[in-house]
């Protein structure tokens, strides 16, 4: 009787490195699955995990809401500038690029929220991840974003994030309590009424 056929076991240095592989690959999936830090796709690879393409909202409840880090930087108009300083408001904090599409789609949104609640207690801050100043500078004029951004080009301040709610994709936009605290997170380009139910949530503002 003839014995089935079997192929030939790669040897035991083949084996070895191909378990390695695979436990590599479990690390870096859990890893996504965690929400994990910021992409490490660039803008000039156009990685999809990196520019969001899909819309998604969290809201956290009082009791459960993480707190914000306390991060500081430059502006891209070089002044210093501390998410502290904004404590008593509700904050608007979006992460964004000059080289994103979603980022460039929901822009005009944010800007004119900005204008219409500067005197309702809400503050809005950006985070401009892994730009150039003259593009950054460009994009903010040309959707008449008024509200300063907070320079990112290495991903610091976004890994600040990694232990509380951590963005994912860009654009990323959290909306922070008056106590410090993440109350909403919206993955993916958000439009002005979505962003706008939000806040007054979060803020207690009438719809």
């Amino acid at each position: 009787m003839r014995r089935p056929h079997r192929p030939p076991r790669p040897p035991a240095r083949l084996r070895t490195g191909l378990g390695a592989a695979v436990a590599v690959a479990a690390v870096l999936v859990l890893a996504g699955c965690d929400g994990g830090p910021i992409a490490a796709d660039t803008p000039q690879s156009a990685g999809q995990s990196f520019v969001g393409t899909s819309y998604e909202s969290t809201f956290y409840p009082v009791g459960h809401r993480p707190q914000a880090p306390a991060v500081s930087g430059s502006t891209l108009t070089g002044q210093r500038l501390s998410l502290a300083d904004y404590r008593g408001d509700t904050v608007v904090l979006n992460f964004w690029g000059s080289w994103c599409a979603p980022c460039r789609a929901e822009a005009p949104g944010l800007g004119t929220l900005n204008r219409q609640l500067k005197s309702s207690q809400v503050r809005f801050l950006g985070i401009d991840i892994r730009d150039e100043s003259d593009a950054a500078e460009a994009f903010m004029q040309q959707f008449g974003i008024g509200y300063p951004s907070l320079s990112d080009p290495n991903d610091e301040i976004a890994l600040d994030f990694h232990s509380t709610v951590p963005p994912a994709d860009i654009p990323t936009t959290l909306v922070i309590d008056r106590s410090g605290r993440i109350a909403a997170r919206i993955f993916g380009s958000t439009s002005y009424t979505q962003l706008k139910a939000l806040v007054d949530k979060v803020a207690g503002l009438p719809s």
